[in-house]
């Protein structure tokens, strides 16, 4: 009985007795069932879904905002709880003007403060509005002080309100059951086929007879202009008859077949009683119309669903009083269900009696203008009209105090969460708990409702937030159910998601059927509550199910990752970004999450790791300690993405483990973001450049580009502009697009997005600059990317040892570059060669001086396919997919040095040879003053021995170094290709060294290591 009672007082309410006749006479009995029968078919549903939810586990107070928020996270239960308070507030409203309306109309007319009498139309509506927003505003001032004064009052009044409900059921029951013997007299008066208003008149005829005499009636002087019979009386008037029909001729009058069907009327139509005719001038006009009962507003199927639908709320008042509850498990569901059964039965019977008992004319007429202004199931109701008048009163006042008693708590209740920052204040309330603050903001958006001041508009808007309410407590089972969480036990067991799928649908139609405005606003003012709860609010783990999509979403879509790698045009940067931390436990360089975030453009995945050295028993507090401060400093730097700490016993394996096991599935890091050594040359940090070299040469084996910002700390924060200024690429080495790539990605963020980018490319002497400078900008344009191209050009002295690579990297970009004169099928042929091949496949024509330096043996065409850590290379060369190299270039300089990995074949043949170090020292011998001499930006150079070769290379740094300086000293970043990193470690110092030689003086270079794959394309 805790939980039926209390449902029942608050289903049952002001529309059952203000609304239901008259939604009976316009809807008729057909349209009127299934409009009761949906919107109960909705609460019951919704009744099944929240037992479930209630029984599956203790629900403390807090009711339906609890059980949504604890199943689908803070979002949706905020949302939703302010959805339902919003509707719990509004219905306090609609209330008190059901009072109102009873107050002014059917029992104390005469104090209304503007006078209704004599006027008519929009002047009489304007009237009843203010007289009810005066009241209205009174009444509500007066409930908020008694509930602010003491809710125990209001408790124990429960009772009595609950009394009076059901008092007046009983009532109107016993009234129908003695139309069957003795119908009351009602008398309605007709005058051709309209109902005239009552009062003003006591006679229902034009004329009397009186002492042997004809004597005119009331009636006659209100639409004559005097009493005799000779008097000029209006059209209508004269040309129909006076009429008086039973208002309730009862059960057994067959009425029910008149009112089967709906009568839907325009707004100032008059209510015409079916099956008189009347004579009337369809061109006349109309006079005297307020003298006949007029509909108050043009009335529609949709209206009526609107209107009726708050008489079906009220089920979550059991729920709400769960902390109250002995067995809340067992009560809930028992209670709520029994009480919608109840309520569903008392409404439809209803329908259909008040269909078989009441006239037509008398059910169509709101406010009872023609049954001498009684209430209109008033004068159904048995002993007296005045047992549903006063009872009706009182329930609906009760129901108002309810309302404005449960709201305050409930927005108190949302607010104690946390879940919506700005609301915090309204959590406070007197010292006995009582929400002080909430009561008065309940008052302020009540009165808003009380402005309103037609039942009639407020009705439809309460329905909106109800609907919305109850969906997602059928959307939570449904999801509860589906997801089989482990955690999903509910006792009562008579639910299916099915059903509840079913109950959601039902309250999405609802929604839209009622009014698709206010459900847009509705689900405009839920989705903005949600997007800033989920932008501002506090972080909670409530195990809710919408966790558990997320949980089945992110499985699914990783399975379907494992299918293979992206295509080109779907490759992102997926970042792994390797920092390292100091003694307490703080990120030694937070600028590298800076870079990363501006290198987000492409939205992929974000890695941020860093290694603990000592083990996993002892380390493990420390671990996460480090693990809380790189997502502190995520989230200070915005960087969405994943931390990840490993302990290892050194920093070299835990670096390692990193690189190699990252990411799951599909979505693992292709790309590694690490510092510059900046103080490698310093004794103490050996091991650190040492380390760095490993990490270049692992993602050289991984297959994974690399990403090596030096100078970190001049790099700007997200927060610094650049208004102008350039973004420099050199582009010595075709490394799949990624120097082209990047600088786009860094211009999207608003740090960069003022700065140009400038392509450089290097040109010896005997090449024809014009023409590299055309294809290349020919083949940005396709890439569709806007960037300043400029042709440097180098002396062969200048260059030294750096020829080879240059001869080489030409033909390589001649590959790209060149594929814009191929005809179409060529083009087609060659897009998987050229855009999809693997890093660095060199197809290059042998220059005849270098040919004749080598084995006379060697053809033309010679494929180096780089690959890294390996010594044997297979190379292939079919004869149709030979590539144009570059026309313009002439043979280039005898200092070339031989390929260090090399396969010889002849057309439409495949050979596989293998480089060994006696063909190197053959080589050598060969060409003594170049021998030693290595490819710099070469996946294997050589970088062990400080011979006349590396002095070279030294030179060839510095030379490049000015060249670079000269361009770009003002640049605000410098692209630059890494080379590649030495075989073994006698070469580590020399290497470190060519790379600090190379970058020496720039502020700001990034330099950057393919990954083995084409990045970009130039198709759509």
């Amino acid at each position: 009985m805790g939980v039926y009672l209390p449902c029942i007082q608050n289903i049952f309410g002001v529309i059952l007795f203000l609304r239901m006749t008259w939604m009976v006479g316009i809807g008729g009995v057909f349209g009127s069932f299934i409009i009761v029968f949906m919107c109960c078919s909705t609460t019951m549903l919704t009744a099944i879904s929240m037992s479930a939810i209630a029984t599956n586990g203790v629900v403390p107070a807090g009711g339906s905002y609890y059980m949504i928020s604890r199943s689908l996270g803070p979002e949706f239960g905020g949302a939703v709880g302010i959805c339902f308070y919003l509707g719990t507030t509004f219905a306090g409203a609609m209330y008190i003007l059901g009072a109102i309306e009873l107050l002014l109309i059917y029992i104390l007319p005469q104090a209304a403060i503007f006078k209704m009498e004599g006027l008519e139309g929009a002047d009489m509506e304007a009237a009843m509005l203010n007289n009810m927003r005066v009241y209205g505003t009174i009444v509500l001032s007066f409930m908020a002080t008694v509930v602010f004064v003491g809710v125990k009052y209001v408790n124990k009044l429960a009772l009595v309100f609950l009394a009076c409900v059901i008092l007046s059921i009983l009532a109107v029951y016993a009234g129908v059951i003695k139309t069957a013997f003795e119908p009351p007299v009602f008398p309605v008066c007709i005058l051709g086929n309209r109902t005239l208003i009552s009062k003003g008149f006591d006679v229902c005829a034009k004329v009397i007879e009186r002492d042997n005499g004809t004597v005119t009636t009331k009636l006659w002087k209100i639409f004559c202009d005097s009493e005799f019979l000779n008097a000029t009386c209006d059209e209508y008037f004269a040309n129909n008859n006076v009429s008086e029909i039973q208002g309730i001729p009862g059960v057994s009058s067959g009425i029910l077949a008149e009112n089967l069907f709906g009568y839907y009327l325009e707004k100032g139509d008059f209510l015409e009683k079916r099956g008189i005719s009347a004579m009337q001038d369809p061109d006349a006009l109309i006079t005297n119309s307020n003298r006949y009962v007029l509909a108050d507003i043009t009335s529609f199927f949709t209206l009526l669903v609107g209107i009726y639908f708050p008489s079906v709320t009220g089920i979550m008042a059991g729920s709400n009083r769960s902390g109250d509850l002995r067995d809340a498990q067992k009560s809930i569901p028992i209670g709520t269900i029994a009480a919608i059964t109840t309520t569903s039965i008392v409404y439809m019977s209803a329908v259909v009696l008040f269909g078989a008992c009441i006239e037509g004319v008398v059910l169509r007429d709101k406010f009872g203008e023609g049954v001498n202004g009684n209430l209109v199931i008033g004068t159904l109701a048995w002993p007296s009209p005045w047992v549903i008048v006063i009872g009706s009163f009182f329930s609906t006042c009760g129901a108002g105090l309810q309302s404005l008693t449960g709201a305050p708590r409930l927005l108190q209740a949302i607010s104690r969460d946390s879940v919506i920052p700005f609301l915090k204040v309204f959590g406070h309330g007197k010292a006995n708990g009582e929400p002080t603050w909430a009561l008065l903001l309940t008052a302020s958006i009540c009165e808003i409702g009380i402005i309103i001041a037609s039942l009639d508009a407020v009705a439809p808007i309460l329905s909106m937030f109800f609907l919305m309410c109850y969906m997602f407590v059928n959307l939570a089972c449904a999801l509860q159910t589906l997801l089989r969480t482990p955690n999903w036990r509910p006792r009562f067991k008579f639910y299916h998601w099915a059903l509840s799928f079913l109950g959601m649908s039902l309250c999405l139609s609802l929604m839209f059927i009622c009014s698709w405005y206010y459900a847009i606003v509705a689900m405009v003012i839920a989705t903005c509550i949600y997007k800033y709860i989920e932008f501002a609010g506090a972080e909670k783990e409530w195990g809710d199910g919408i966790r558990g999509i997320s949980l089945s979403a992110a499985r699914f879509a990783l399975m379907r990752l494992e299918e293979g790698p992206p295509h080109t045009k779907n490759w992102r940067p997926q970042i792994m970004v390797l920092v390292s931390v100091d003694a307490e436990q703080n990120v030694e360089q937070p600028r590298l999450l800076s870079l990363t975030n501006q290198l987000k453009a492409g939205k992929g995945l974000t890695i941020v790791g860093t290694s603990v050295v000592g083990t996993f028993l002892n380390n493990h507090a420390e671990a996460q300690k480090t693990d809380q401060s790189l997502r502190k400093l995520m989230e200070t730097e915005k960087v969405k993405g994943f931390s990840q700490v490993v302990i290892s016993s050194n920093l070299r394996d835990g670096t390692s483990h990193l690189i190699q096991v990252g990411g799951l599935g599909g979505l693992k890091h292709n790309t590694v973001l690490v510092s510059w050594p900046r103080t490698w040359k310093q004794a103490e940090d050996n091991l650190r450049f040492r380390n760095f070299i490993e990490v270049v040469r692992e993602t050289t084996a991984a297959s994974m580009a690399l990403l090596v910002p030096k100078n970190i700390a001049a790099y700007p924060s997200n927060g610094e502009r650049f208004t102008e200024g350039h973004i420099d690429v050199w582009w010595i080495v075709h490394d799949g697009g990624m120097l082209m790539l990047l600088p786009f990605l860094l211009r999207q963020h608003k740090v960069w997005r003022k700065c140009k980018m400038r392509i450089f490319t290097v040109a010896q002497m005997d090449d024809n600059s014009i023409q590299m400078k055309k294809d290349l900008i020919t083949f940005l344009y396709h890439l569709r990317i806007d960037a300043e191209v400029e042709v440097v050009e180098m002396h062969d002295s200048d260059i030294s040892a750096y020829t080879y690579e240059k001869t080489l990297v030409m033909e390589q970009r001649s590959q790209i570059l060149k594929q814009m004169h191929l005809t179409k099928n060529e083009m087609e042929r060659e897009i998987q060669s050229i855009t999809d091949s693997s890093r660095g496949s060199i197809r290059r024509k042998n220059p005849s001086n270098l040919r004749s330096q080598q084995s006379s043996e060697e053809p033309a065409g010679v494929s180096v396919e780089e690959k890294p850590e390996e010594e044997s290379v297979a190379v292939s060369r079919p004869k149709q997919v030979q590539l144009i190299h570059n026309k313009n270039a002439t043979p280039t300089s005898p200092t070339s040095p031989i390929t260090p990995a090399g396969g010889v074949t002849t057309p439409g043949s495949e050979v596989q040879m293998t480089w060994t170090d006696k063909a190197e020292h053959q080589a050598a011998a060969a060409h003594p003053e170049q021998g030693g001499v290595k490819d710099i930006f070469n996946m294997k150079p050589e970088w062990e021995s400080l011979n006349q070769s590396n002095v070279r290379r030294m030179h060839t740094a510095l030379r490049l170094n000015e060249v670079i300086m000269k361009k770009s000293k003002d640049a605000k970043l410098v692209l630059l290709n890494m080379p590649g990193p030495p075989k073994n470690r006698m070469g580590e110092e020399n290497y470190m060294e060519f790379l600090e030689v190379l970058t020496e003086g720039l502020n700001r270079v990034l330099l950057v290591r393919g990954g083995g794959r084409e990045v970009i394309t130039i198709y759509s």
